[in-house]
């Protein structure tokens, strides 16, 4: 299911919200079926598992199968992520089917987490450029020789989320003068968004989206459509994006045809398109 894991994804396994996200997810089990806590907690059942009880958490189980095989996870975090977001929430149910009153502490727990203890985010290098609204289009315009990979994304999405770091680490990889990476924050400028044909709804299949402009247009994306306007799926690793858009031919391509220096000294004496950082 997934490539070797990486000393990288172990390590980060060990940050506190994925600690508390793995107690939080078990802890139904736990409180139901190890002494004492079962006895203080459930007293009415004891310490096992009723058939209704069994059957949600096998519901819980075929769930997780079924949305992992159609998101393709490929990583460990964004699978164990996901697993643990659905394990929650069926949690949620099970506290509530037991006790009410448990079932409002352990809603209140995870709102505690999610609102102090954040998943971590991406803080390595990165030469990414994040647009906000029109100015994508004017940055587009401006320097026609300029190729750009830019992603559309949104905060909340988990499968954004996952293809943060990778998009990064690309950016540092590939970018040169005239192959240069942007982002788009699709939750703040819908109207950008739309424009490029990015569905942003919260049950959206095209976050993130992924489009390659040259000469100042579009040349290729992921995801795409097929003959018949349905979405191909699309599994945003490395490996499949330097696939899709022949990254390496297209890096080798651009290195091979720089902006010469006096062209590079032009473009930058030029006034800059407002609203454009670069982090």
């Amino acid at each position: 299911m997934f490539s070797i894991f990486s000393l990288k994804e172990l390590k980060s396994l060990i940050h506190p919200h994925h600690i508390i996200n793995f107690i939080l997810a078990a802890s139904y089990i736990f409180t139901k079926l190890v002494y004492p806590f079962c006895a203080y907690l459930h007293p009415k059942s004891g310490c096992e598992l009723e058939f209704k009880e069994t059957e949600i958490l096998f519901f819980l189980v075929v769930i997780v199968l079924l949305r992992t095989k159609k998101r393709g996870a490929v990583q460990m975090i964004p699978y164990l992520t996901s697993m643990c977001m659905y394990a929650k929430l069926a949690n949620m149910a099970l506290f509530f089917y037991s006790d009410p009153r448990l079932g409002v502490v352990y809603s209140v727990l995870c709102l505690i987490h999610l609102l102090l203890l954040p998943e971590p985010t991406y803080e390595g290098p990165e030469n990414v450029v994040y647009f906000t609204g029109p100015n994508l289009e004017e940055e587009l315009k401006r320097d026609t020789r300029v190729t750009w990979l830019v992603a559309f994304y949104t905060v909340w999405n988990a499968n954004c989320v996952s293809f943060a770091p990778v998009f990064s680490e690309m950016s540092v990889k590939y970018c040169l003068d005239n192959l240069k990476f942007g982002k788009m924050d699709a939750t703040r400028f819908p109207d950008v968004a739309e424009k490029f044909h990015v569905n942003t709804s919260a049950f959206s299949k095209q976050l993130p989206t992924l489009i390659l402009f040259k000469g100042g247009r579009e040349v290729a994306r992921r995801p795409t459509v097929d003959s018949s306007s349905k979405l191909i799926k699309f599994f945003f690793s490395e490996e499949n994006v330097l696939s899709a858009f022949d990254l390496n031919n297209l890096y080798k391509e651009c290195k091979e045809n720089p902006i010469r220096r006096k062209e590079k000294k032009m473009i930058e004496e030029a006034p800059a398109t407002d609203h454009i950082k670069a982090e």
